[in-house]
């Protein structure tokens, strides 16, 4: 990131009044739920309204503790990195961050805190607790350095270090990825904001008492205010209400049962007593064990509804939360169709677990919700930027990955591997297929020019052989020609023999030269 440093001295006006108007790095593990000091809905109202809880006196003593801790602990610090830090306020957009101490490189970051118990038990362990490496997180995410000093002290009142532990703390993506989601959804539930009714925290109003029963028995009641008491424990039976909806409701139901159980046990304590003064009155027996079967009826009725509708409440609100929460699901889900987001809901069972008022309560199930949705919201991201490296790189070979529903939850650089080397397999493999194919096409051409050639030579051949046929049948009627010639020649001959002394001597001379022409023409 690119951040954006501003001259603020922290703890003044302007600090304070820039810190409402961005969301702090401090604040940062409360806007997570995580904060041992304070919950997210008080943050919510805080930031919503602009108005912050007001510094006690003893709260005012341990920040000045800490500030006074952190001056002496600097130089230790600036020796152990072997480098300056200064103080400084950062911002980008509307996350910042108030540093205690930062190089001039930028490279180092430094935390200093109050050494704690706590503090103690972490660095024996080798870590941090998650409200710091939410805070860390976020300062590091903001200036782009690459490592965050962490050091706690304690000192005497003379400035002598009685305690130190240090430990140094690297970037975690996924926690920064999830914090960016978290910081949107605060913004989301900030612009949404409704301001709560405050409520007193319920007390019961007081009840008023019954007139204490006196009975004096001498062998019969001499004295009594029986009926009196009598009207007035009925007329308090009668208004007790046993429809419980609110904090207010359950506190006035639990005070009640609790007087209706003192109040069965005054008047077991004066029955006893009359009993002692006399053996058997009956009607006074008889309308005592009325009025307390009464009130003891009352009381468990009003006992069992106080936890039946206790528990009925906190179930609807779990179920509330619940169906929000599968709401977002579903509407995350219509932007990564056809996949699933296999989210984890909100642990609302641990989330209201020892809460004892329908506020507590209220907060514990909103808190675990945003939680749950930040998660949500963050695994939907990460499967969106997925599908869009899968788009450009995977568009042409979707069938490869019917198994996207089961895949798509690696971590992104596996997931980005996986379908890099599963394209890369496939395409190999076509390549062998195309090669094997291109080879053996190659050798159908081969078979063929052979066979053509050879094809070719076997025409050529029996061509010759019937170019050499029709020569020598072509010879042979030349050579029978000349033959025939001669035999016609030698014919005349012998006839010319006997034309001795004739005169036709020249007759044969013409007839051999005309014989030895034919021959050089058939040459």
């Amino acid at each position: 990131m690119s951040y954006i440093t501003h001259d603020l001295v922290q703890g003044s006006p302007e600090w304070h009044a820039f810190r409402t108007q961005h969301f702090a790095a401090s604040e940062a593990p409360a806007m997570m739920g995580v904060s041992p000091y304070k919950t997210r809905s008080q943050l919510l109202a805080e930031k919503a309204s602009g108005v912050a809880p007001e510094v006690d006196a003893m709260t005012q003593r341990r920040f000045d503790a800490g500030h006074r801790f952190e001056a002496l602990a600097r130089p230790l610090a600036e020796a152990f990195i072997g480098d300056d830090l200064y103080p400084v306020t950062v911002s980008e957009g509307k996350l910042s961050a108030s540093l205690d101490g930062l190089t001039m490189d930028g490279e180092t970051v430094w935390e200093h805190k109050t050494l704690n118990q706590g503090i103690l038990n972490d660095h024996s362990a080798g870590e941090f607790a998650i409200h710091h490496r939410i805070q860390m997180e976020q300062q590091l995410m903001l200036t782009g350095a690459k490592q965050c000093l962490f050091t706690a002290t304690s000192w005497d009142e003379n400035g002598s270090l009685l305690e130190e532990v240090r430990l140094m703390y690297t970037p975690d993506m996924k926690l920064r990825n999830a914090l960016l989601q978290g910081w949107a959804q605060f913004a989301i539930d900030m612009e949404n904001y409704v301001p709560p009714e405050i409520i007193e925290k319920p007390k019961a109003e007081t009840i008023m008492a019954f007139p204490a029963l006196a009975i004096q028995i001498r062998g019969e009641v001499t004295t009594s205010n029986l009926p009196a008491f009598r009207e007035a424990a009925t007329a308090f039976i009668a208004q007790i209400s046993t429809d419980l909806k609110t904090d207010e409701d359950f506190a006035q139901a639990e005070a009640t049962v609790k007087f209706c159980k003192a109040a069965e046990d005054d008047l077991d304590a004066a029955k006893k007593a009359a009993i002692g003064q006399t053996a058997s009155i009956d009607e006074l027996m008889r309308t005592i064990d009325h009025i307390q079967g009464q009130l003891r009826d009352k009381r468990l009725v009003l006992d069992k509804l106080v936890k039946t509708e206790k528990e009925a409440i906190r179930q609807r609100i779990c179920l509330d939360a619940a169906n929000a929460f599968r709401q977002h699901v579903l509407a995350l889900e219509k932007e990564i169709a056809p996949l699933r987001l296999e989210a984890t809901p909100p642990d609302l069972a641990g989330a209201i677990k020892n809460k004892r008022t329908m506020a507590s309560l209220h907060d514990a199930v909103k808190t675990s919700l945003a939680q749950a949705i930040i998660a949500a919201d963050a695994l939907s991201l990460e499967i969106r930027c997925k599908q869009a490296f899968y788009q450009i790189e995977a568009v042409q070979h979707r069938f490869l990955f019917a198994d996207m529903q089961q895949i798509i939850g690696k971590p992104l650089e596996d997931f980005k591997l996986l379908v890099s080397s599963r394209i890369a397999a496939h395409n190999t493999a076509e390549a062998d297929k195309l090669e094997a194919e291109r080879k053996r096409i190659q050798a159908e051409e081969e078979a063929k020019a052979r066979a053509k050639i050879e094809e070719e030579a076997t025409a050529k051949q029996k061509a010759e052989q019937e170019d050499a046929r029709i020569k020598a049948e072509a010879e042979a009627a030349r050579v029978k020609r000349e033959q025939e010639i001669i035999d016609q020649a030698a014919e005349k001959a012998q006839q010319a023999d006997h034309i001795v002394h004739t005169g036709k001597v020249v007759q044969i001379d013409q007839a051999t030269t005309v014989i030895q022409h034919q021959r050089r023409v058939s040459r």
